[in-house]
């Protein structure tokens, strides 16, 4: 199953902490647009039926079925930039 870092799981709360926001929303993972191999990441208010989750310290994880499957044995991590940016990594087994 994906885990998150400490910084993961900081930033995915911050983003998700809107009061104007359900409470299960969170970060949803899915496939890239046309076969693309890159990932697609968006807040989500709620998980999509068939999605796998992953909830740590209240930041929850939302991944696409075939999504979870890649990212099984995978690492996210997020850091914010000196310009405000997030930026999300993947990390572990084999590259993504």
């Amino acid at each position: 199953m994906l885990t998150l870092t400490d910084g993961a799981v900081q930033v995915i709360r911050t983003v998700t902490a809107n009061p104007e926001l359900p409470p299960e929303t969170g970060i949803r993972i899915e496939p890239g647009v046309n076969g693309s191999d890159a990932l697609r990441l968006s807040v989500a208010a709620a998980p999509e039926a068939g999605d796998q989750i992953v909830e740590e310290e209240g930041a929850r994880v939302y991944l696409e079925p075939e999504v979870a499957q890649l990212l099984d044995d995978k690492t996210l991590d997020a850091q914010v930039d000196p310009q405000g940016e997030v930026e999300f990594t993947i990390a572990g087994g084999d590259a993504v």
